[in-house]
């Protein structure tokens, strides 16, 4: 009789250890990804990501296709990565419609249940990537489509945060994109609007953001208002900007300009973060055994498998997931930017214009809270619904089999509420630290462009890249560079 109501539990406990123990981790797609990349090979990072498809499973489509409209871009298939981010940015917005329907799931489990539609400085770059996709391929006017879809997703993100000012509610590369796009163009007006709201951008995000307003942004105001005889507002310009550089905009049909964009460094990455929670005397001393036991390595799949096991059998032990945030900043300091060609030599230095991961930061901050309340009581109905099955098991099996059998079925639910407690680490990682730009204006003609990754110490580090460039009157070229040192 014994042995008919202990079957199904210990076939169940046991066949659960071996499958802990048989999760090893699983290849580190993105590391493979940044080796790719650093050997300057991105056809090959964007091959990675596409056999992995299936890897990152039906509840992170919009993820993958982020990370592939990011490699298809660096790898130069433009139509290709515009395709891929447009498909992500339409099951955005499907997914917001039907959110609710997952989020009890996701609640009893654990967040990666939850389809992943990315976070709002993710959605803004949607539309960043497919205007520049569009604008290196030299196609300006769709690229203003997308600085156009860029203003109303702006604006309607405004409008969600209207009561949190210090909130991520506006993007500063966004608006100054779309003021370079529409000065390429010719529509200085709208220019003017997108350089304005880019500078109210960096003023009004200047407590976290880590970006100060660009020196070339100061000069684009002046230059731009002067060209457009917007006399008092130039006039609030230069009292502003008193020690900008910057000189009158000369007739744009005589010279040409080259617009390069460069990714520095790898956007931050999230790591689990648990706390092992114990509920009596007996149950702290086996966790610190336990932690001591396994030292340093205790953060890894086959420590945590080995621990649910144990916590479970104790059975007075909650484990709560938290990420954690962690930076990989950029060695890059700036890019030295060089036109040389039978018309002169011309140089420019890169300036910051997007702080990725201090808005990985903030965004961060502004969940953990929430993360935290919902990852404890998310716990503590699991312990309790462990708890209600081993007393229901008790009462099943009856009076001689029900202490061993409730025990067991206990530990078996108890060791799986521990397992499963996972936080969510999905971010768009193929995202850069940073985002420079630089800008020159030249003569048109055959050049030479190089571009040179200075460190902080002022010395190269990384490959210079080095292109053939021939630019005519009026004419912008748009350039990518990525910069892993």
């Amino acid at each position: 009789m014994i042995a008919r109501h202990l079957a199904i539990p210990l076939l169940c406990l046991s066949g659960l250890a071996l499958l802990l123990n048989a999760c090893g981790p699983a290849v580190n797609r993105y590391a493979l990804i940044d080796e790719r990349l650093r050997a300057g090979d991105a056809v090959r990072a964007d091959t990675i990501v596409e056999e992995a498809q299936k890897e990152y499973g039906s509840k992170s489509q919009v993820l993958y296709r982020m990370d592939r409209g990011m490699t298809l871009h660096l790898a130069g298939r433009y139509d290709d990565s515009t395709a891929v981010l447009e498909k992500a940015d339409q099951e955005v917005e499907q997914l917001y419609t039907r959110r609710i329907t997952t989020q009890a799931k996701a609640f009893l489990y654990n967040d990666t249940e939850l389809p992943y539609e990315g976070t709002a400085y993710e959605q803004v770059m949607l539309n960043v990537v497919k205007a520049l996709n569009y604008a290196v391929a030299g196609n300006l006017q769709e690229a203003l489509v997308e600085a156009r879809r860029l203003d109303h997703r702006l604006n309607v993100l405004a409008d969600q945060t209207e009561d949190k000012p210090d909130a991520y509610r506006d993007d500063a590369l966004a608006r100054y994109l779309s003021g370079v796009l529409y000065e390429a163009a010719g529509d200085l007006n709208d220019a003017f609007i997108s350089y304005r709201k880019a500078h109210d951008a960096y003023l009004a995000a200047h407590s976290w953001s880590r970006t100060p307003v660009p020196p070339m942004l100061r000069g684009d105001l002046l230059r731009i208002t002067d060209a457009l005889h917007l006399t008092d507002e130039h006039a609030q310009y230069r009292q502003a900007f008193a020690d900008a550089s910057w000189q009158p905009g000369a007739d744009p049909r005589q010279l040409a300009q080259v617009v390069v964009v460069s990714y520095n460094g790898r956007s931050p990455r999230k790591e689990d973060h648990f706390l092992d929670l114990p509920i009596s005397l007996d149950a702290l001393r086996l966790v610190l055994l336990t932690k001591a036991a396994i030292g340093p390595q205790s953060n890894t799949r086959e420590a945590r498998a080995a621990e649910s096991v144990f916590y479970g059998l104790n059975g007075r032990i909650v484990r709560v997931a938290l990420p954690r945030l962690i930076p990989q900043k950029t060695a890059v300091a700036y890019e030295q930017v060089s036109l040389v060609g039978a018309e002169g030599s011309y140089n420019a230095p890169s300036e910051l214009i997007q702080d990725l991961s201090a808005l990985a930061a903030r965004d961060f901050s502004e969940r953990y809270n929430a993360l935290a309340v919902k990852a404890v009581a998310r716990a503590a109905i699991k312990y309790a619904a462990a708890e209600g099955l081993a007393r229901g098991a008790r009462v099943a099996a009856g009076r001689d089999a029900g202490p061993l059998v409730g025990l067991l079925v206990g530990s078996l639910a108890k060791t799986l509420a521990i397992s499963t407690e996972e936080a969510d680490k999905r971010g768009w990682r193929t995202l850069p630290d940073e985002i420079h730009i630089a800008r020159l204006w030249v003569p048109p003609g055959s050049y030479e462009l190089r571009v040179r990754p200075i460190g902080k110490g002022g010395s190269q580090v990384g490959r210079e890249t080095v292109h053939p460039v021939t630019l005519q009157s009026g004419e912008t070229k748009f350039f990518t560079e990525l910069a892993l040192p």
